[in-house]
């Protein structure tokens, strides 16, 4: 199916690559166009790890409902009286009725705009108006326990929501250990908890990309297109400060060591307390398969959703995180507005080539590209991961 030949381009010790065998060639146009393959990869692949769905700061308080459409698939982000987020899908089990189309808050109860069924923030069904006639509200034979919200398995870390639709994945923590063991020993082992979000005027931007969502993770994972795309942040961050970097099954990207906090006048950001003061100037970025990209400096954090609506359509949603409360005060409201529009820029350059890539499957004369055995090393590891949870999928 795939057509790759599948290789290791791992380095165990530290996770940077300079060069490796590659395959012959990537994914076939029909990955990034047909819409049957589309959602053929929604439940071969994506279903059967852990994808982004939405972040923390979407249902901060006990009561807040947030629907999200993934994949053609309605569901719904709770968060529960006893603050656990969860995850249903969002329809009503009497007829099938969406149950909440904006994002707002439930107070204790979630309401089917159809009958008024109403389902406990848990999914358990409680209420069902009118089920025996006119002011009966049970009947007997029927159970409510039976017919409550059906949930997909959901967890969080670093301010994301993460769901796991065939509900089999190993736990959360432990598919992102190698991520959270590695920018753990960079900035604290305990950074994860630590992270903030900023719900205020630059916490967040949001791209709509007439791409398939793979491209994006393709684009972002690698700093080859640095110099000829980004041309302002090739004065401050150049290529060949850049990194390979690998990190083992789950995620491919690059790194700089020339990330300056003090860039501009503004007062810089309190870093995170337990940074390797060795490598203040590392940065790293990752595209976390199958759909996260995440950024981690020693002055703040984010994390980057890729919400396929269509083969050719993704929105992108971005969250800031901050490595304490402190960052999110008025004294350094200047430097954050600065940081989302100096990234609000890059992530904005970055959409006419995903496009271009895009509009370029539609040519017969394309057949999966070849891979610059330096440069494209974490663009042909996603292909490498994505075709090889393809080629294993139990029909």
């Amino acid at each position: 199916m795939s057509e790759l030949n599948l290789v290791d381009v791992t380095n165990e010790s530290a996770g940077d690559v300079s060069s490796t065998e590659l395959p012959a060639r990537g994914l076939a146009n029909q990955h990034y166009t047909d819409r049957d393959t589309w959602q053929t990869e929604r439940d071969q692949v994506i279903a059967r790890t852990w994808a982004g769905l939405g972040f923390t700061a979407d249902i901060q308080k006990a009561g807040s409902l947030y629907p999200v459409q993934f994949m053609g698939l309605p569901l719904l982000m709770v968060r529960d009286q006893s603050r656990q987020a969860r995850v249903f899908h969002n329809v009503c089990s009497h007829r099938g009725m969406t149950l909440v189309t904006e994002p707002g808050d439930a107070g204790l109860m979630i309401r089917c705009p159809y009958h008024r069924w109403g389902y406990t923030l848990t999914g358990d069904l409680k209420n069902t108006p009118n089920i025996g006639g006119m002011g009966v509200h049970s009947i007997e034979g029927f159970d409510c326990s039976e017919h409550g919200l059906k949930e997909v398995r959901s967890e969080e870390c670093m301010g994301i929501v993460f769901i796991n639709l065939s509900g089999d994945a190993p736990a959360l923590e432990d598919h992102l250990n190698p991520i959270l063991e590695r920018w753990g020993a960079l900035a604290g082992s305990d950074f994860a908890q630590r992270l903030v979000g900023d719900t205020g005027e630059f916490g967040s931007m949001e791209l709509m990309v007439n791409s398939n969502y793979k491209l994006a993770i393709e684009n972002y994972c690698e700093s080859y297109h640095l110099p000829f795309v980004h041309p302002d942040l090739n004065t401050y961050s150049p290529l060949d400060a850049h990194y390979n970097l690998v990190v083992e099954p789950l995620a491919s990207g690059q790194g700089t060591h020339v990330y300056d906090l003090t860039r501009g006048a503004e007062t810089p950001l309190p870093m995170f307390e337990n940074w390797d003061r060795n490598r203040i100037k590392t940065a790293e970025y990752l595209s976390l398969y199958p759909n996260v990209l995440l950024g981690i400096q020693a002055d703040h954090f984010f994390a980057i959703l890729l919400m396929p609506e269509a083969p050719n359509i993704t929105r992108e949603r971005l969250q800031f995180l901050y490595a304490d409360h402190d960052a999110l005060s008025h004294q350094h409201s200047a430097r954050r507005k600065s940081l989302h529009e100096a990234w609000n820029l890059v992530f904005a350059e970055d959409v006419s080539v995903v496009e271009g890539m895009q509009r370029g499957r539609a040519s017969p004369g394309f057949t999966g590209g070849v891979f610059s055995p330096l440069m494209d090393i974490p663009t042909a590891h996603f292909h490498q991961w994505f075709a090889s949870r393809l080629d294993n999928a139990v029909p």
